[in-house]
């Protein structure tokens, strides 16, 4: 009788299995990977707030054109990912889950894409290991599982860079096809960031074109047709929103592209090295692999055209994003598709025995580091972020992938290490981040804030942000907030006008405060004393979650609290 393990062994080293089998074990099985409990937990803010609530005005608007948020305009992303939270919401309803719901779906699909693209590129085998990679990687599931515009971005530049591989095949029969969908998944690239979705794809083709001196393909790329379908995709938007809105291009081109490259304007810079640390901690267990599989798919330039284009895609786009003033953690997910692909190319037939012995080491010394000090953190950190359980419980993980790293790694088998670590991963996913989430998101969250909000604020209550604009309020609550001080991402859409009353600064805030008008406002706990020192009307507690407060200038239901309890 063959065990389980054995078995899957054996499914992974078959070359000629059903492609639609396999699609189908992949959906089932990191479905319920990706899906399981999404919408248990509240918004995480500021991005799911966010972005979850500019598709909530746009219903409530009957408006698809112009975003907005908290009211006012809202023009540093396009819309497609609004338009699929909307459909979302119009599906499921107003919940954690349709927020999440469309990213997440995307995250799945890129997974999919992935094993399809190494299938037609490089063998079965390699399409499936990619998939395991790239499905059991601890990083790109918990950012799949956050409602933001980049898994979205990811997923179309997937399917835009894998179109045109397939395409620029000498063998290619349906090149047409491929390059029609290429032009047509860069036109929703564009929707769903911008410029990226274009100028990505085209710098890494254009250094393909010049490595290979394959130039010839200019001439099947269908430029001109291709050219009206990606024009025809994402150009009416742009027009509309314009005509609608003249001040949209000066800002949207200017300052969230240029500028957002070029300076520090977003207040986001992190030194050019920011990413290598984040790409190693964000691709485990899999990072350890990734300088072999560049060597690897480098020295086969000159064999197959995909290896090289693959280590472009990945390269180029790591480049783009370590040489721009803004960085942001979620920026280089459109790097994980290329480098899963090469992963598994490598263990398929570029990793000797000994190669893999030394590399299953290295994989198992650093997991078993990180188990070591996962669970020394809060040991030995004065206020940490997760619990000595949690700790214990992530450290314990992170060892025992360690040891079953170490223990597959020594025969020097691909196949085996591939599986053994696909496994454990896969648990490491499943289990660690719902049990880090639930100790860390209800501090950062606003659910609880907006439920005593819809629970003791009667609709004469105006809601207020002292510190900063809480996101996920106006969603939870459905009413426009007053934000107090710097507006921050809402200075644009308050600089249009007719917005004075709903952006105060402090001393018109205090002023309110003490005029009579029954206010709720959440305020950080460090900011209490200058809100006490500049208002004469008593402040109410209403809640606390972590360090933040809800409070109110009258009496609420339980009772007045004194601020300073």
């Amino acid at each position: 009788m063959i065990s389980p393990f054995n078995g899957l062994m054996r499914y992974l080293r078959q070359e000629n299995e059903s492609l639609m089998r396999d699609l189908g074990l992949l959906a089932i099985v990191f479905g319920t990977l990706f899906f399981q409990g999404l919408g248990a937990l509240p918004l995480i803010d500021p991005d799911e707030g966010r972005y979850i609530e500019i598709p909530r005005e746009m219903l409530l608007r009957h408006d698809f054109v112009t975003p907005m948020l908290n009211g006012v305009k809202y023009f540093e992303k396009p819309p497609l990912h609004y338009w699929l939270n909307a459909l979302s919401l119009t599906l499921f309803g107003e919940n954690e889950f349709a927020a999440r719901f469309a990213g997440t779906l995307c995250g799945l699909l890129t997974v999919l894409v992935t094993y399809y693209l190494g299938r037609r590129l490089m063998g079965r085998r390699v399409g499936l290991y990619a998939a395991l990679i790239l499905g059991s990687t601890g990083g790109f599931l918990v950012q799949a599982r956050i409602n933001f515009t980049d898994m979205t971005l990811s997923f179309l530049l997937t399917c835009a860079f894998g179109c045109f591989a397939l395409a620029q095949r000498e063998e290619e029969r349906q090149k047409g096809l491929w390059y029609y969908l290429f032009y047509i998944s860069m036109g929703l690239a564009v929707l769903a960031k911008g410029l990226i979705g274009i100028v990505l794809p085209g710098a890494v083709i254009f250094l393909y074109l010049l490595f290979t001196k394959r130039w010839r393909l200019l001439a099947e790329m269908r430029l001109f047709t291709g050219g009206l379908l990606f024009f025809a995709v994402c150009a009416p938007w742009f027009v509309l929103v314009s005509l609608r809105n003249p001040e949209f291009p000066q800002f949207f081109f200017i300052h969230e592209h240029f500028q957002r490259f070029l300076t520090k304007v977003h207040h986001r810079y992190q030194p050019i090295w920011f990413f290598v640390p984040v790409l190693l901690a964000t691709l485990l267990p899999w990072s350890p692999l990734i300088p072999a599989a560049l060597k690897r798919g480098w020295t086969e330039r000159r064999g197959t055209g995909a290896t090289l284009f693959l280590v472009l895609w990945a390269v180029v786009i790591f480049a783009f994003f370590s040489k721009s003033s803004s960085k942001l953690i979620p920026y280089i997910l459109p790097v994980f598709p290329p480098l899963a692909l090469l992963i598994g190319a490598w263990l398929e037939r570029g990793s000797s025995p000994r190669s893999m012995r030394w590399h299953a080491v290295g994989v198992g010394t650093l997991l078993l580091a990180l188990g070591t000090a996962a669970i020394a953190y809060p040991l030995t950190f004065p206020k940490p972020e997760i619990g000595l359980p949690e700790g214990v419980l992530v450290g314990g993980l992170f060892l025992c992938q360690g040891v079953a790293a170490l223990i597959s790694g020594f025969r020097g088998e691909p196949v085996r290490f591939l599986a053994t670590m696909a496994i454990t991963a896969y648990f490491f996913c499943l289990i660690a981040p719902p049990v880090i989430y639930a100790r860390v998101v209800p501090d950062v969250a606003n659910k609880e804030f907006s439920q005593a909000i819809n629970q003791k604020a009667g609709k004469e209550v105006r809601i207020a942000c002292y510190s900063g604009y809480e996101q996920g309020i106006a969603f939870y609550t459905h009413r426009r907030v007053i934000v107090v001080g710097d507006p921050d991402e809402l200075t644009f859409g308050r600089d249009q006008g007719g917005h004075a009353e709903w952006f105060l600064d402090f001393d018109a805030f205090h002023k309110l405060w003490d005029s009579g008008t029954p206010l709720f406002t959440t305020i950080k706990q460090r900011d209490l004393p200058k809100l006490e020192a500049n208002v004469k009307t008593p402040i109410t507690v209403v809640t606390k979650v972590g360090r933040r407060l809800l409070v109110s200038n009258r009496p609420v239901e339980t009772g007045q609290v004194p601020a300073n309890q």
